[in-house]
């Protein structure tokens, strides 16, 4: 049997990864949020490393483009750009396809700031932005433990993973 024959769910998953160097100045957003602190990530647009994980993670869901082919670094258009356009374009494109997020999970790598205090002012936000419950959007931060860029306070990283299922 083919696997054009196979009946399979209508689901997909996308995987999406991002980070940044931090530089002094603040405030860091991450999330759509501004977390006040004495670092910033640096980037063309805003440097929202997890919408710019979201978004990749939706875009690899429908195998479509990526984030840096959609929204060139080496366009004026998008410098300083609010990373929420680029997440809204993201998931309009899912949407056009005909799917829905089911859920989505992902993890803030960095030593400091602290996010658990954020946490649930993101998972708000990324809710509404993708028009879903905040219940089914999950963040969890870890430290570099001092290891490494991230635990020495260099960089920033988050690796978002995204389900999404055709709309009924």
């Amino acid at each position: 049997m083919s696997s054009q024959e196979v009946s399979l769910p209508n689901i997909r998953i996308g995987l999406g990864y991002d980070s940044h160097r931090l530089e002094q100045g603040g405030p860091l957003r991450i999330g759509g949020v501004d977390i006040p602190a004495k670092v910033h990530a640096v980037g063309h647009s805003d440097a929202d490393v997890l919408l710019h994980s979201i978004t990749d993670a939706l875009l690899g869901a429908i195998c479509d483009s990526d984030i840096g082919r959609l929204f060139p670094d080496d366009q004026d258009v998008n410098k300083g750009r609010d990373s929420r356009d680029f997440l809204l374009e993201a998931f309009s494109r899912v949407r056009k396809r005909g799917y829905s997020v089911v859920n989505l999970d992902g993890v803030i790598l960095a030593e400091r700031p602290k996010m658990a205090p954020h946490i649930d002012t993101m998972r708000q936000t990324v809710a509404e932005l993708l028009e879903m419950a905040p219940d089914r959007v999950s963040f969890k931060a870890k430290t570099g433990e001092g290891v490494g860029e991230i635990g020495t306070g260099q960089s920033i990283a988050t690796r978002v993973v995204v389900l999404i299922a055709a709309l009924p």
